[in-house]
């Protein structure tokens, strides 16, 4: 099946990517024992998102998504991880 997407859409989907992407790797420095957890964590957040078409709520998501990721980065360096 292929979506054809306007220039804005594509850019949207290429940022939601980069943050799944980036949120997966932070988690990858996680306790062992919390990993697959937090991994759990960002795809459920990811599939519970996935079909929103309304791009203004897109950029919220992404938006929201950085800060948690920023905020979950700054803990895990605290921590010595």
């Amino acid at each position: 099946m292929v979506h054809s997407f306007d220039l804005q859409a594509f850019i949207l989907r290429a940022r939601v990517l980069k943050l799944y992407r980036q949120s997966l790797r932070v988690a990858q420095r996680a306790p062992t024992h919390a990993r697959a957890e937090l991994k759990n964590s960002i795809r459920r957040e990811m599939e519970n998102n996935r079909h929103c078409n309304d791009k203004q709520r897109i950029r919220f998501l992404i938006s929201e998504g950085l800060e948690r990721l920023k905020t979950l980065d700054e803990m895990l360096d605290m921590q010595g991880h």
